[in-house]
């Protein structure tokens, strides 16, 4: 079982929606464990969201199952049936298909690490947001606005 050096594991801050959706996640933080371990069939991702940030925007997938537990700190969960605070050791399930978009907030004053874990079905899976005007037909393929017009490509 070969450990992983958590604080090796490359970061990514920020996400890749077209503006302006983008702006409430620019200060959001992930490590991707599972790529790091060599997994494929799963991913595992530490995800750290400073005070004010979003871990995405409300979402949901059509073919991948999610799965988060709080490891430290208070985040608000907001789903399509309203607002849930969620503590350390507290966790929830996301199944593929269910049109429930979920989306974390932290609005405390602390920094909170999620653990996330996700199936891998990048050439089946689309996901909707269904706030705002955006799609992901599937990963790599690019968002578009939900009448199919893709978004301009990101330089």
């Amino acid at each position: 079982m070969p450990k992983i050096d958590i604080e090796a594991v490359p970061h990514r801050t920020g996400c890749g929606y077209p503006p302006p959706f983008d702006r409430p996640c620019h200060s959001r933080v992930r490590r991707r464990l599972g790529d790091a371990g060599g997994l494929t069939d799963f991913g595992v991702n530490l995800l750290e969201l400073a005070p004010g940030a979003w871990s995405s925007q409300r979402h949901w997938h059509s073919a991948e199952d999610e799965f988060i537990w709080v490891l430290e700190g208070e985040v608000t969960l907001i789903d399509n049936q309203g607002e849930h605070v969620l503590h350390a050791g507290d966790c929830a399930t996301f199944a593929r298909g269910d049109a429930n978009g979920h989306h974390l907030v932290n609005r405390s004053s602390a920094t909170v690490q999620v653990l996330e874990v996700g199936s891998r079905k990048p050439d089946e899976d689309a996901c909707d947001y269904p706030d705002v005007d955006m799609h992901l037909p599937g990963r790599g393929k690019g968002f578009t606005h939900k009448d199919g017009t893709p978004y301009p490509a990101r330089r």
